[in-house]
């Protein structure tokens, strides 16, 4: 029987079998429901003091709460690292992991071609404020209030966080004939802007006709955008947010939406989830989707293998595939 084991926080859908062939390296644990105090106890009673993997499910985090300081403080010492299934990692102290020399990996690359497509169609359906009419067919009006949309073409999408997921949108947006400009913390070599035009934030903020949030959640982004930055935009810019629902303020986006300095919007993602500041759930201007960027049958059996294939490597090699960028050197 193997000396080391793995645990399974949550649960695994779409790759079982690949979780369950680990047996042959790892002995196998699993936590699939319970509460945070319930998951502490059994840290405490020594039950995974032979952990030397979690996986942490894209659930995980409604029944242990995030991995703060607290939660660390009672993990195993025999705990080397943490795979997390998700592209953000803001329920995970990373610097605290650090501290204790617990790697952490992500599934960045596996999220990008699925949430940027939910980018794109909010992007349209806010452009064409979309909800207003879906609305009104389903109440049995016909068309309703609608009003006059946009077209994408000739447009100037602004990309705050050109990753993966930022390239794919992009991609995207260019077959809709909009122009594309970009901020990073640092430019991206040539090959990977592929045409997109680097800016400053502030000429981000003036110059986008449809600005959208593609960046990770951390305490320098946690609104970043706000109610000054509200004001640097354009007049009737189309806002879209696929990444974290605390990047932006949401308060000052309602007040912007009110004001007519945002025209529309399309949003996956929120400050508070589940819930959601009324004053955007009020507005027939607002296209909403309940957190489903990556919710496909493909890309959620992507991200499970990649998760396994990152444990596995771990227990093996004592490397990770897609460690988060704060960790690596």
């Amino acid at each position: 029987m193997p000396s080391q084991a793995a645990l399974l926080i949550g649960g695994i859908t779409h790759a079982r079998k690949e979780w369950e062939s680990l047996s042959s390296i790892l002995s196998l644990k699993e936590f699939p429901t319970g509460t945070r105090e319930e998951f502490i106890a059994n840290c405490k009673a020594g039950q995974y003091d032979d952990v030397i993997a979690i996986y942490r499910s894209n659930t995980s985090n409604k029944y242990t709460g995030p991995f703060d300081a607290e939660m660390l403080a009672v993990l195993p010492q025999s705990l080397k690292y943490i795979c997390h299934n998700g592209a953000g990692y803001d329920n995970i102290d990373v610097a605290a992991c650090t501290q204790r020399n617990i790697a952490v990996s992500s599934t960045p690359v596996a999220v990008n071609n699925a949430t940027a497509d939910v980018g794109i169609f909010l992007m349209i359906g806010a452009l064409r404020q979309a909800y207003v009419p879906i609305a009104a067919l389903r109440a049995g009006q016909w068309q309703g209030q609608t009003t006059l949309g946009n077209d994408p073409q000739g447009k100037v999408l602004g990309i705050l966080g050109m990753g993966g997921i930022g390239r794919e949108m992009a991609t995207r947006a260019k077959a809709f004939g909009m122009k594309i400009q970009y901020h990073n913390r640092s430019r991206l070599p040539t090959e990977l802007e592929a045409g997109a035009t680097y800016v400053s934030f502030d000429e981000l903020l003036a110059n986008s006709d449809v600005f959208s949030l593609n960046l990770a959640l951390n305490a320098s982004t946690r609104h970043i955008i706000g109610a000054t930055e509200f004001g640097k935009m354009k007049d009737g810019v189309v806002v879209v947010n696929t990444a974290r629902g605390a990047l932006i303020d949401e308060k000052a986006l309602v007040a912007a939406l009110d004001s007519g300095k945002v025209r529309s919007a399309g949003l996956d993602v929120y400050e508070e989830e589940p819930k959601i500041e009324l004053g955007l759930v009020n507005n027939p201007r607002v296209m909403l989707l309940p957190h489903i960027g990556t919710a496909t049958f493909e890309t959620q059996k992507e991200m499970e293998i990649l998760v396994l294939d990152n444990l596995k490597l771990a227990v093996e090699k004592g490397e990770l595939i897609t460690q988060v960028p704060e960790q690596k050197k």
